[in-house]
């Protein structure tokens, strides 16, 4: 065999460049750093494993910069072994600049708009979506909103309506893994 032959097993399909290898870990070392950066009611949202959790905590106590240099490194050796579409979904639930925000707020404006123009059923069909909800408040905030739609006045009910809508999405978020 010259130096030119390859191995009959050989497959160009599969190889995978050095520069990508890096390019990865770079991303995921990334990621890592905006773990660091959540709060920690957001980062029990986020689904990883107790060593990158506890990592993750560790890195609130390092300050020089050269140790946290390292640090970073080490979550990002971390972050080969997670499941990092997961964690970047649920990172981009918290950046308000990113679509997966953007597109849960709109679903809850939409959620808000059938409400208040909608009867019963609409209701009916949120509350059978969201079992977490308060029916009793939940009514009176549709009502009040739908009050000010007929008088054209603006208390505010559409905005708490709005806040409670979010409030429930969070307590769903919650309690779905």
């Amino acid at each position: 065999m010259t130096d030119f032959d390859l191995p009959e097993e050989f497959d160009e399909e599969n190889i995978v460049s050095k520069t990508s290898i890096k390019r990865d870990m770079h991303k995921l070392q990334a990621l890592g750093k905006r773990l660091t950066e959540l709060k920690p009611n957001q980062l029990e949202k986020v689904p990883m494993s107790e060593t990158l959790r506890k990592a993750i905590d560790e890195s609130q106590r390092i300050t020089q910069r050269e140790a946290t240099r390292r640090h970073m490194q080490y979550i990002g050796k971390l972050m080969r072994a997670e499941d990092a579409e997961a964690i970047q979904n649920a990172v981009d639930l918290f950046d308000a600049s990113s679509k997966a925000f953007a597109q849960a707020l709109h679903s809850l404006e939409r959620w808000r708009d059938r409400l208040i123009e909608g009867g019963n059923e609409t209701l009916s069909e949120y509350i059978h979506d969201n079992p977490n909800a308060d029916i009793q408040h939940l009514r009176q905030l549709v009502r009040n909103a739908k009050k000010d739609l007929k008088n054209e006045k603006n208390t505010g009910a559409s905005k708490k309506l709005f806040r409670y809508l979010r409030t429930i999405d969070d307590m769903d978020n919650e309690t779905t893994p």
